[in-house]
């Protein structure tokens, strides 16, 4: 499905053509991740959290890889690009199991691990 490059985030009302994208995203708490595929490149995006005065924020941003690629569309604003769900996301318990184990994170497993690149 395509969608009109229009801002440095996605906002929700930019996906009311794609309903499956739109459920999934607004799904989402606030900081939580999902994997989507824009123009044929998989990368990570984070539900934005609530403004200052508590209202809700109806976006996704980019985050890490992704936002160096989504700075880069941003020269093709206004112009369509494919945009679909990524079929590999994280299982839940796994989601949950990282955010348990917080002994999993060293310095040495940073070391060993930094090169890693997560689906």
């Amino acid at each position: 499905m395509n969608m009109e490059v229009r801002d440095d985030v996605i906002w929700f009302k930019h996906l009311r053509e794609h309903q499956a994208i739109l459920a999934a995203v607004q799904g989402l708490a606030e900081g939580q991740a999902i994997m989507l595929k824009v123009d044929g490149v998989v990368g990570k995006w984070v539900r934005m959290r609530s403004g200052k005065d508590g209202r809700p924020t109806f976006g996704i941003k980019p985050e890490g890889a992704m936002a160096k690629t989504w700075a880069g569309m941003q020269k093709r604003r206004g112009q369509f690009v494919n945009i679909e769900l990524d079929g590999r996301q994280a299982d839940p318990f796994l989601v949950m199991a990282d955010k348990t184990f917080v002994e999993w994170y060293s310095a040495e497993d940073e070391e060993a691990y930094r090169d890693l690149q997560p689906l």
